[in-house]
């Protein structure tokens, strides 16, 4: 079985964070191990406590991992300290870590700053340039860019300033009232459109954190990087087109949609 290992944070109501990533990664094939950055209380309301951990801890973490069960990818979530980003970017290149996917988690949807200034600066200068591909949103792609982006020619010109400055592939993601959260992938010098149909479902906690990992999930089972994104965007529509309704806010997507079809295909 191909493995996969997500450095982010846990989300106690389960809906992002690394317990997003562990269902993710399982129901798409892989072998899901985890380095936890922070410690959370959330719920689909909001974010009530972080504690996060110490740069130590996490390297203890990521040396237990890499020297037993070598992971195939790794995917990187929310990092908001300039040392655990130091901890992580130090340990994958120690290991040669292959097929890296880094959600550079730096705006909110609502437009609130989640890291600081410094610590987006370490981001930019030893996390991004180890990935095979980073999957910004509007904002982020912003943040990374200096541009402002407003339409889909801007994110081929946001996506292909971060490939030159970076050299790593960017998927641009859609949404935020620029298109029908269609996504542009750009790598290897071009670039390529993934287009999605806007699912009218109010339940959107997670969803960039499950695309990021579904990602690796399937560069760990050795498809190529369009293949990765294409098969990933059909399990995010999936998943949000079960339409799952838990919590009072934004609730999470259905992880294990295909699993419960499967099992209503049995009765």
């Amino acid at each position: 079985m191909n493995t996969a290992l997500t450095i982010a944070g846990s989300d106690s109501s389960g809906g992002a964070g690394i317990q997003a990533d562990i269902k993710t990664m399982t129901v798409n094939g892989v072998y899901a191990m985890s380095a936890i950055t922070a410690l959370t209380a959330q719920n689909t309301t909001g974010v009530t406590e972080i504690m996060e951990v110490t740069p130590d801890f996490l390297s203890e973490q990521l040396e237990a991992v890499f020297t037993d069960i070598y992971p195939d990818a790794v995917k990187t979530g929310m990092v908001s300290s300039v040392d655990l980003i130091k901890v992580i970017a130090a340990t994958l290149k120690k290991y040669d870590a292959k097929r890296i996917v880094v959600d550079p988690v730096m705006v909110a949807t609502s437009g609130a700053k989640l890291i600081s200034e410094d610590a987006v600066e370490v981001l930019k200068q030893e996390l991004i340039p180890l990935a095979t591909v980073i999957t910004p949103n509007i904002p982020e792609a912003e943040v990374l860019t200096g541009m402002t982006v407003k339409n889909e020619e801007d994110m081929i010109r946001a996506a292909e300033y971060i490939y030159g400055r970076y050299g790593c592939a960017v998927l641009c993601k859609g949404g935020h009232q620029i298109n029908d959260a269609n996504d542009l992938l750009y790598a290897d010098g071009g670039y390529k459109w993934f287009k999605g149909k806007r699912i009218n479902n109010p339940n959107t906690h997670g969803t960039g954190c499950t695309l990021s990992s579904a990602i690796a999930s399937y560069l760990a089972r050795g498809f190529k990087l369009d293949e990765a994104v294409e098969l990933s965007k059909e399990y995010i529509s999936g998943a949000l087109g079960a339409m799952l309704d838990l919590g009072k806010g934004s609730g999470p997507l259905a992880h294990n949609y295909m699993i419960l079809r499967n099992e209503r295909m049995k009765k």
